[in-house]
């Protein structure tokens, strides 16, 4: 059995299996970021032992385990190289520090290449490659999978759609795509529509408190009718596609699978007209070659990978 971790921004998740798309136990819990790195591994130790509880089991039964950690990471030191949300994970030996913790080896890489390898593996990507894997929240990742392992570059990542330049004055796609984006895209025309509409569904929500807007209830006010926010998440699946059109055209995956929180804004919304874009720009010979599709494994994406990558590295028998 194995352990898998996922150490983001403000989720923490652990949990226990095999290694085959299946998770016998799950811990959840919220990460405090005020608490910074040293917060967060205390949440680790004490929440091993009652993952080990809950699924009546010891440490004698785990034979390694696999960390996503939420930021860049390098692979010759098994090493975070630093977190974009937390303080106190610089140059933090990972994988070392889980292995004196839990007692045996531990593996770590970058949250959305884990993911991306779980989606290539257990989820939408199954049977495909090569698998782009697209992360859409906080802030927006990417992973390249191929043949079922994970594209590292010379080491400390690659694949990172969401540090792609869009933008006249060198913004990135995440600029505009990432939640927080969104949110403030709607925040800087809330008052021009205001002027311009006096009533409509985006003010319903959030009142006369522009601060109170986030990528949820522009999304919210889009289903209920709204145009104009309607129109700032077309823009936001634009900023995506233009990276996107790039990764297809210098890789031409089989299969972008996108997740996150932004993703689950559905079809209608987000993945028609970021196809829409996508297919209207695309390198005419590529067209049709590469589907667009959301993530099948949910908020458990990360684990499924980081069992999926302690099994590869510690496991023994056939490779998945």
């Amino acid at each position: 059995m194995f352990l898998g971790i996922e150490i983001g921004g403000t989720k923490l998740q652990l949990g226990l299996g095999h290694g085959d798309g299946h998770i016998a136990a799950l811990w959840r819990g919220t990460v405090d970021a005020a608490a910074g790195g040293e917060g967060i591994r205390r949440q680790i130790v004490a929440a091993v032992p009652e993952l080990l509880a809950k699924a009546n089991a010891d440490r004698t039964a785990l034979r390694g385990v696999g960390v996503g950690f939420g930021g860049p990471t390098d692979d010759a030191t098994q090493s975070v190289v630093k977190s974009h949300h937390v303080a106190g994970w610089d140059g933090f030996p990972l994988a070392a520090w889980v292995s004196e913790v839990v007692g045996v080896p531990a593996v770590i890489c970058n949250d959305a290449d884990v993911a991306g390898l779980g989606e290539a593996l257990f989820g939408a990507g199954k049977g495909l490659s090569p698998i782009f894997y697209v992360t859409v929240g906080t802030g927006v990742g990417g992973g390249l999978i191929v043949d079922g392992e994970i594209y590292r570059g010379v080491g400390r990542g690659a694949a990172e759609v969401g540090h792609m330049h869009v933008g006249v004055g060198g913004e990135t796609v995440e600029h505009y795509t990432a939640g927080p984006g969104i949110a403030r895209m709607a925040r800087d025309y809330f008052p021009l529509w205001v002027r311009d509409r006096g009533d409509f569904p985006l003010r319903h929500l959030v009142g006369d408190e522009p601060d109170r807007i986030t990528a949820k209830a522009v999304a919210q006010a889009a289903q209920d009718g709204d145009k104009h926010a309607a129109a700032v998440i077309a823009k936001a699946a634009r900023a995506l596609g233009s990276g996107l059109l790039e990764v297809v055209t210098l890789l031409c995956p089989r299969c972008i699978v996108i997740g996150g929180g932004v993703a689950l804004m559905g079809e209608d919304l987000f993945f028609r007209p970021l196809r829409e874009f996508v297919v209207a720009h695309t390198f005419p010979p590529f067209v049709g070659l590469t589907d667009i599709v959301p993530a099948a494994l949910g908020e458990e994406v990360v684990v499924h990978g980081a069992l999926a990558m302690a099994r590869k590295k510690f496991g023994v028998g056939p490779r998945l």
